[in-house]
């Protein structure tokens, strides 16, 4: 931390003008530690942040609709069509999100991605998923190859 000097050219000019400083008393006094100022300065008011915390925000959103009327709200409306339909949806929008991506279209893909996104997490919420379920999964795949992980699955007898 910056030593603070014991007086200032401001209390010089006060000095030759024959006023007494006052500033020179509290120059002497230990200056605070910036967090503590920091601290005092009143929080903004908390605003939705660009991280992926944004879908577990979502995710309870859309569990506070179910059940809710679904003339009032969009996730309600599909949540009470059924699980065939939010599959439906979920696919459209899937496709949606492929097409700009082949499209190149960035700014489509983003708006296609969020709606993906949306939509899963209302498939999740009528499956009874919850989020750090996934997350779960990802952080244990975290680490392994995508080949080791594919070859480690049981074979479809099936597939060709």
């Amino acid at each position: 931390m910056p030593k603070i000097p014991k007086t200032t050219r401001k209390n010089d000019d006060a000095k030759a003008a024959g006023k007494k400083s006052v500033a020179k008393k509290t120059a002497r006094k230990k200056a605070a530690p910036v967090e503590a100022v920091v601290k005092a300065v009143p929080a903004l008011p908390a605003e939705p942040v660009a991280t992926a915390e944004i879908l577990d925000r979502l995710f309870n959103v859309v569990v506070s609709r179910k059940g809710t009327d679904p003339a009032v709200s969009h996730s309600a409306r599909l949540l009470s069509r059924g699980r065939r339909k939010i599959a439906q949806k979920f696919g459209e929008e899937a496709v949606e999100c492929l097409i700009e991506a082949v499209a190149g279209n960035s700014e489509e893909l983003i708006g296609e991605s969020a709606d993906v996104l949306y939509h899963l997490i209302v498939m999740w919420v009528d499956a009874g998923i919850h989020p750090s379920d996934v997350w779960a999964e990802l952080t244990r795949r975290q680490g392994t190859s995508g080949i080791a992980e594919k070859a480690a699955r049981p074979r479809d007898p099936l597939a060709v």
